[in-house]
């Protein structure tokens, strides 16, 4: 039976707490989190799905890791603000891991869902990366496209976080799978946090197999639906956005949804 672990390790490297499994692996951390905590898993299977949750709060992701070694920071600081601010608090932390189900990976589904994603490519997939994020701020980072949360009707700190282009007329955001999967359709939900924000009324898609997809996009705070035929991908870029005649400089994008199924 392969193995997995859970570890808590401090900033300095210090193993706070651990567990490890076979077909499972949990384990209940009870102390609060310090700044420079992270939480690390490693596993012997790499290639694969797994559901992880690194917080009860947070919740359960179901992921495709391609490296043996997967760390996730605690956040502190201006790095918190883009999640619930109950996430990671107080003194009892329950973490747990174990290969996805079938049922998780069966059927038509949102591909692009990761509410574990981070920056930089950490092997644990899928993950938004972009050109640009406002300021350099939590709140406006491309994982934020990706984390499940739907509400648009302002932005700034959790439940409104979103990614944000800070003006750049050339940004884009790029999704990548981890591994090759079938795609049907895309659907944006763009920020309204009018008349904050400006809008998109025209973005382009480009796609690993060299197609493209241009759209027409209007004013709404309803989400914006592109289905299409259904095709084989790795990545997938957003770019190539036009703002509308509007006063507002501030276009953004609070989700992007990636639905269609696994090969």
């Amino acid at each position: 039976m392969s193995e997995m672990k859970f570890q808590v390790l401090a900033a300095d490297g210090r193993v706070k707490a651990e567990s490890t499994g076979g077909n499972r692996v949990s384990l209940v951390f009870e102390e609060a989190y310090e700044e420079g905590d992270q939480i690390v898993f490693t596993t012997e299977r790499t290639g694969m799905f797994y559901q992880i949750q690194v917080d009860d709060c947070l919740g359960e992701g179901v992921v495709y890791l391609t490296e043996s070694r997967w760390v996730f920071d605690i956040p502190f600081g201006e790095k918190r603000v883009s999640y619930s601010p109950r996430v990671f608090m107080g003194e009892r932390h329950l973490l747990t891991a174990q290969p996805a189900e079938q049922r998780e990976l069966e059927g038509r589904r949102n591909l692009a869902l990761n509410v574990l994603d981070q920056h930089g490519d950490r092997g644990c997939f899928p993950h938004a990366s972009a050109n640009v994020e406002t300021r350099g701020e939590s709140v406006f980072a491309a994982r934020n496209a990706i984390d499940g949360v739907l509400e648009n009707l302002s932005h700034g700190e959790w439940p409104y976080e979103s990614w944000g282009i800070n003006r750049r007329d050339d940004a884009e955001i790029r999704l990548d799978f981890g591994r090759e999967v079938e795609i049907d359709e895309i659907v944006l939900w763009t920020r309204a946090d009018f008349p904050h924000d400006n809008w998109w009324v025209e973005a382009t898609f480009e796609f690993s197999d060299g197609t493209e997809k241009t759209v027409q996009m209007e004013k709404s705070i309803a989400p914006h639906r592109f289905p299409m035929e259904p095709k084989k991908i790795s990545w997938m870029k957003m770019r190539d956005m036009k703002k509308a005649e509007d006063p507002s400089p501030f276009p953004a994008l609070t989700q992007i949804q990636v639905y269609g199924r696994e090969l």
